[in-house]
């Protein structure tokens, strides 16, 4: 028997298509922290209904549809998040960002406070892992590119709101991978909910 201590694990398909790696990625995650005891849920952004776009920034309050106020709740119970997601273009997906955008808002992610360079960190006492699948190879996504598609999520977004430590994997490339490489990555992503 573990001496694991059970944690509320939110999981976020950051990948328009429930028929992917990163998919596979997030349900190999999942499935280990169940057995392990941990409570899991999971968003799959693809099957959300919301306007991806801000449209007037913070400039006033656009209204939260039903399944963002529910991905809020989500967050809010989450003592750790796992994101998996793809790099398109250097960066991750305009579903996951979009979601970012329209969920981190003031009062719910973080809170100005004048005089004050930086905001409070409404998300603290959150950890989170990263599940990243490129077609680059990850050491030139990390040294020639220097990760925009991971540093933009993990510190000016988790980290900017209080979530630490914020962990990343990063699997590829992707491109022409064989079935005995993704069996790998798969088991990798196993390994790490077992580490919780």
């Amino acid at each position: 028997m573990s001496n694991i201590t059970p944690k509320r694990i939110l999981i976020i398909l950051g990948h328009p298509s429930s028929d992917s790696f990163c998919a596979a990625l997030a349900e190999a995650y999942a499935a280990t922290a169940r057995s392990a005891g941990h409570s899991v849920r999971e968003l799959r952004l693809g099957q959300l209904d919301f306007d991806q776009n801000l449209h007037e920034g913070y400039r006033q309050v656009q209204p939260l549809e039903p399944d963002l106020l529910a991905a809020q709740e989500a967050i809010s119970w989450a003592e750790h998040l796992v994101f998996a997601y793809p790099i398109w273009w250097g960066g991750a997906p305009a579903l996951l960002k979009g979601f970012v955008d329209r969920i981190f808002l003031p009062g719910f992610a973080f809170k100005y406070r004048p005089g004050k360079a930086f905001p409070a960190q409404l998300l603290k006492g959150r950890t989170a892992q990263l599940l990243v699948a490129m077609d680059t190879p990850p050491w030139y996504f990390r040294w020639v590119y220097h990760m925009p598609g991971i540093h933009q999520l993990r510190k000016t977004t988790l980290e900017f709101c209080g979530v630490k430590p914020v962990k990343v994997a990063s699997f590829g490339p992707m491109i022409d991978s064989t079935a005995a490489q993704r069996a790998r990555w798969l088991e990798q992503a196993q390994a790490l909910a077992r580490r919780l």
